[in-house]
């Protein structure tokens, strides 16, 4: 009887984790949630990084701000990610440091928001995001969100840049492919993914 009784739990916690898994499975994916989530990472990063480019800004003029990108973007980026649980980052077609160069799909989806971009669309809202499966069969979801150029951003990457400017980003940033821009273009895009 005790065999009999044993033999039963033991099926039916089975069945119950067999039923969870196929659950599991099949339950959708909340994109929206992720996409809010995401929204979220980036605020967190633009606004950290914008804090520290402001203060450096006023302490040391743009020189001093174009030093703190050079040396604490990353770091930053970094903690942002480590604390959210997500992968973030920045990337171009028109790079300013070229550890930030676009893999594939990062590349497509920017030539995407360019398309969009000459058409009319507001980049302020500009977003894209896909659940994608890597090679080792594991799901993904990547979103990008566009990041418009605005007039501060001109000081650093317009096509009038005050000798000075020029002559630190030559220094700290030597090939150097993200200048020339107007006020309303494509800078480039904030990149994200999250296994799921």
């Amino acid at each position: 009887m005790k065999q009999l009784m044993a033999s039963t739990v033991i099926s039916a916690y089975a069945l119950l984790s067999a039923q969870s898994l196929v659950a599991a499975e099949i339950e959708p994916i909340n994109i929206p949630a992720l996409q809010q989530e995401a929204k979220v990472v980036i605020k967190t990063l633009a606004g950290n990084l914008g804090s520290e480019l402001k203060h450096a800004a006023k302490a040391g003029g743009l020189p001093a701000a174009i030093q703190v990108c050079n040396t604490k973007a990353s770091p930053i980026t970094q903690a942002v990610a480590e604390d959210k649980g997500w992968t973030v980052g920045r990337t171009s077609l028109k790079l300013r440091n070229e550890h930030n160069a676009p893999d594939d799909w990062e590349k497509t989806v920017l030539k995407k928001f360019e398309k969009q971009a000459a058409a009319g669309a507001n980049l302020k809202k500009m977003v894209f995001s896909q659940v994608l499966v890597d090679d080792a069969g594991n799901k993904v979801f990547r979103m990008m969100k566009a990041i418009p150029v605005g007039d501060k951003c001109l000081a650093c990457h317009g096509s009038k840049i005050k000798p000075e400017i020029a002559e630190k980003l030559d220094v700290l940033y030597p090939a150097d492919n993200a200048r020339g821009f107007k006020a309303g273009d494509l800078r480039g895009a904030f990149s994200l993914q999250k296994f799921l």
